[in-house]
C-alpha cells in the first residue's frame, strides 16, 4: 500500500512511502540515527488539581529538577482562549531543555493531560512517572516508552 504525503500540498511535494506491517518481534520505526542517545516517554493521564500557566510552569521546572536536567529558556505556553471545541479548552506548553526538552498538552475542562517527555540524556521512567502522578494527583494513569 502506498501513502502519498505532503508538507507543502500546495507546492506540491510528495513522498511515497510502502507501509508494510512489522515482523514480529521487530520495532515499529527502525532506527536510522543509533549513534544519537533519545529517550521518549509519553504520559496520559486525568488529573484532579486546578491547572493555571502557573502550575504549568511549577511543573516543569520541578520535573526538570526531579530528573537532573537543565532548563535553558523560558516555558512557552498557549491557551486558546475559547476558540475551538469546548473540550479541547486548556493549554499547549513546552520548555526546552539542554538535553531537548518536555511538552504538555491540557485539557481543561476533561482534566486530561498528555505530556511527552523527549530527551537526549538517559533518565528514570519511573521517576518521571511518580512525579507526575503525585504534582497532578492523578486519578488514572498511563504510559508508553518509545
Amino acid at each position: 500500500m502506498f501513502l502519498r504525503w505532503s508538507i507543502y500540498p500546495e507546492q506540491c511535494y510528495f513522498v511515497d512511502f510502502i507501509l508494510k506491517a512489522p515482523k514480529k518481534g521487530s520495532p515499529v520505526m527502525k532506527n536510522i540515527a543509533p549513534e544519537i542517545l533519545r529517550q521518549r516517554l509519553l504520559i496520559e493521564a486525568k488529573y484532579s488539581v486546578k491547572v493555571s500557566k502557573k502550575t504549568i510552569k511549577k511543573f516543569f521546572f520541578g520535573l526538570a529538577k526531579h530528573l537532573n536536567m537543565k532548563v535553558y529558556g523560558d516555558p512557552i505556553i498557549f491557551s486558546p482562549g475559547g476558540e475551538g471545541k469546548k473540550i479541547n479548552q486548556g493549554y499547549d506548553a513546552f520548555i526546552p531543555l539542554i538535553d531537548s526538552g518536555f511538552s504538555l498538552y491540557i485539557w481543561s475542562n476533561a482534566k486530561f493531560l498528555s505530556l511527552v517527555i523527549y530527551t537526549c540524556k538517559s533518565f528514570e521512567e519511573s521517576e518521571a512517572i511518580q512525579y507526575t502522578h503525585v504534582f497532578f494527583k492523578t486519578r488514572k494513569m498511563v504510559h508508553l516508552k518509545f
